[in-house]
């Protein structure tokens, strides 16, 4: 069994590779005023990242959406919807949370096959 972590720190990797599955860190991006925005940036560095691996979102196996409110529910899905393979949809949850800063209003992490 190899593992490989992908821009590694001190706190934690943007991205582990176990075997043939990677397990990204969860994503955030304040560069967007509204929970679409910064859903549209999450999912840029979600493929940027998958791609540094040699993966691709229709290879998503499982995704956690954390929202800093439910009320934003329906822009993220606009912004999900959007970049999703809609044949190959990951298992998914979305909740409701706490974010480590007031200006992230959405934080996603995701596991994919390699």
């Amino acid at each position: 069994m190899t593992i490989k972590r992908h821009n590694p720190g001190t706190r934690m990797s943007a991205a582990v590779v176990h075997d043939s599955t990677v397990y990204l860190a969860g994503q955030v991006s304040a560069d967007a005023p509204n929970a679409r925005g910064q859903t549209e940036l999450i999912l840029k560095k979600i493929d940027a990242l998958l791609g540094a691996v040699g993966s691709h979102k229709s290879k998503a196996l499982s995704a956690t959406v954390y929202l800093a409110s439910m009320a934003t529910y329906d822009e993220m899905n606009a912004a999900w919807d959007a970049w999703v393979d809609p044949s190959n949809a990951p298992a998914r949850a979305t909740v409701e949370a706490k974010l480590a800063q007031p200006k992230y209003l959405v934080e996603i992490s995701l596991v994919a096959a390699v």
